[in-house]
């Protein structure tokens, strides 16, 4: 079975009445839309011309929305339906990233996932949808696409058929006949400040053609006079999490790395100084990850139902091995140095292995997030392949800023402190390399064009070549190099600083653009 819908624009009359029956039929709360009704306007008076389209869950053959949940909330039926559970969704927002069509929000009642779901409740008993029911045009064709008798595989022979962004590979299931580019593709369309009957919120600027190759750009007079807006849903925590997870794996790699090939002599009490530096920025790391869930309670869920495609999922199990390994091997350290004991000989002779291991799992720990983000497919920009490398970049840069600021209270910290200053600015300046290279660059799509040139030409480039750019990088690079006293304090600062300058424009510009 593969359930679909086909939209015939050509006798849609725009009347809301599959917005109101989606509410009615499903209690959908205000704020908050399954399907809504976008009107685009083209033409300049007296030869204007309104199109209507009617919007929702495309019901993709591959749902990038199923991929990433990390408990299974969002799922995919035998017939084809992509369908949600409220009762095991624990709020992380993944599948909101992951749309490209702007068809998934939360719900302020439950505080869960929620989107069209075909009435699987109706379709379950050989009941069409609500919206096909009262639409007064029959505009809403809907019914099972693999039975060549149906209506719905009658009108596709019948008529050529658009879906909204078919570079995605999703392969939706939600067909228009006589779609409309400036009604389709988003970004094709200027917004204005106002629609019909309300004004648009601060959130979302206004988005119209921009030059740039391979971009479909709308005719002179075309705006969008009416659509359902969606929020930003990921804010200050996740930019957050960036930094302080960078500087939580970036110092166990450092001490790994520096004791593991043996270029710093064994301290116990540098060692236990920055392994509870390190652990003590993942548990913080942790903390804003289940802060910014919508389900708090339910974090533990990624642990007891785990969705294994999901990048959400394998990060919270590394996270949890890394933090297991770090916070075990410091507690017995801890312990023999505390009772003033020496080591026994098993716990000197695994010290390679877990410094090993412990890399790899920082390591891993550091750069899970940009295949997390890769799986958000709704965000063109942050697809890119160097995405790992600038994390492990991060990790590298943050840790030595830290432990340079650890040096004078530590033992052994004159020996560490030029080792790393040199290598918090190496990382700086391979940071600028590698955001140059995500920035200075050619992007494969348009929606990722657009985000990176608001980052820096837009509404964000003050954050972004002041904060980021001169703020975390320049300012610290001439403290180390003009040697200006306390500079193991105040570079580190700036670092950390203007990496979340970086991380906030980076995680909040791309959610910018409007998809639908």
């Amino acid at each position: 079975m593969g359930y679909g819908f086909v939209i015939d624009n050509r006798t849609c009359i725009g009347c809301h009445a599959c917005s109101t029956a989606c509410k009615s039929e499903n209690d959908v709360p205000l704020g908050i839309n399954r399907t809504w009704v976008k009107y685009t306007e083209v033409g300049k008076y007296p030869e204007v011309k309104r199109g209507f389209q009617v919007t929702r869950c495309n019901h993709c053959e591959n749902p990038p929305c199923v991929a990433i949940c990390p408990t299974e909330s969002m799922y995919k039926r035998k017939d084809g339906i992509v369908d949600f559970d409220p009762e095991v969704c624990i709020g992380c927002k993944g599948c909101i990233q992951a749309c490209p069509y702007d068809a998934i929000d939360i719900d302020p009642v439950t505080s869960s996932a929620s989107k069209c779901n075909f009435c699987a409740h109706r379709t379950e008993i050989g009941l069409e949808p609500a919206c096909v029911t009262v639409c007064p045009t029959h505009s809403i064709i809907a019914g099972d696409m693999s039975e060549s008798d149906s209506e719905i595989s009658q009108v596709l022979k019948k008529h050529p058929v658009s879906v909204r962004k078919p570079e995605q590979g999703t392969s939706p299931k939600l067909f228009y006949i006589e779609g409309q580019a400036v009604s389709l593709i988003p970004t094709s369309t200027a917004v204005g400040e106002q629609y019909m009957w309300s004004e648009r919120v601060s959130e979302q600027d206004s988005c119209g053609p921009i030059e740039e190759k391979n971009v479909v750009a709308s005719s002179h007079m075309t705006q969008v006079a009416y659509n359902a807006q969606h929020k930003i849903h990921w804010h200050w925590p996740v930019p957050t999490y960036f930094v302080t997870k960078s500087i939580g794996t970036g110092i166990f790699m450092l001490l790994a790395l520096f004791l593991g090939l043996g270029w710093l002599s064994f301290n116990i009490e540098t060692v236990l100084a920055l392994t509870f530096g390190s652990l003590f920025f993942i548990v913080v790391t942790t903390a804003l990850l289940v802060y910014d869930l919508e389900h708090p309670l339910r974090f533990l869920y990624i642990v007891f139902k785990p969705q294994w495609k999901s990048w959400l999922t394998k990060g919270a199990f590394i996270l949890i091995a890394f933090s297991n390994l770090a916070g075990l091997w410091f507690v017995l350290e801890f312990f023999y140095w505390f009772k003033d004991m020496a080591p026994p000989f098993w716990l000197e002779s695994i010290r390679p292995f877990v410094y090993f291991l412990g890399f790899f799992l920082a390591t891993a720990s550091s750069a899970y997030t940009a295949f997390l983000f890769g799986q958000a497919e709704g965000r063109d920009l942050w697809q890119s392949s160097s995405f790992p490398l600038h994390l492990i970049v991060h990790s590298f840069m943050c840790g030595s800023a830290f432990i340079l600021a650890m040096t004078p209270f530590i033992p052994t910290g004159e020996m560490l402190a030029p080792s790393m200053k040199n290598i918090m600015i190496a990382g700086i300046l391979l940071d600028l390399i590698v955001i140059w290279s995500e920035f200075g660059m050619s992007h494969a799509s348009e929606i990722a064009s657009r985000a990176a040139k608001d980052i820096t030409q837009g509404s964000f480039k003050k954050m972004f070549w002041v904060g980021a750019i001169f703020v975390g990088h320049i300012v610290p690079t001439l403290i180390v190099l003009t040697n200006i006293p306390y500079f193991e304090f105040l570079a580190p600062i700036f670092v950390f600083i203007g990496l979340y300058f970086y991380e906030y424009a980076f995680v909040t510009a791309p959610q910018k653009i409007p998809n639908s």
